[in-house]
């Protein structure tokens, strides 16, 4: 699973990316992270709000920091879809 949390390196995109790992560890998922802040490719993949969180080259939430529970469902169900 390739997980991209996208954003310039505010304070919200670096919350996004610390939660991402954080779900991760305690759900046991593997996952490749990276944290994308060049402008032009975040505009490339349609995002027009960060942070952004691209996970298998599908956005699944833009413009907000979700709450911990919604992160942990958006990844383990993308987990699970990976695994198919």
């Amino acid at each position: 699973m390739e997980i991209k949390v996208l954003g310039a390196g505010c304070a919200n995109c670096n919350k996004l990316e610390q939660m991402v790992f954080d779900v991760l560890a305690e759900q046991n998922i593997d996952a490749n992270v990276m944290h994308v802040t060049d402008f032009k490719e975040i505009v490339a993949m349609g995002v027009m709000g960060t942070p952004a969180l691209v996970i298998d080259g599908q956005v699944k939430v833009s413009g907000v920091v979700p709450s911990k529970a919604k992160l942990t469902e958006i990844i383990t169900e993308s987990a699970g879809n990976s695994k198919k």
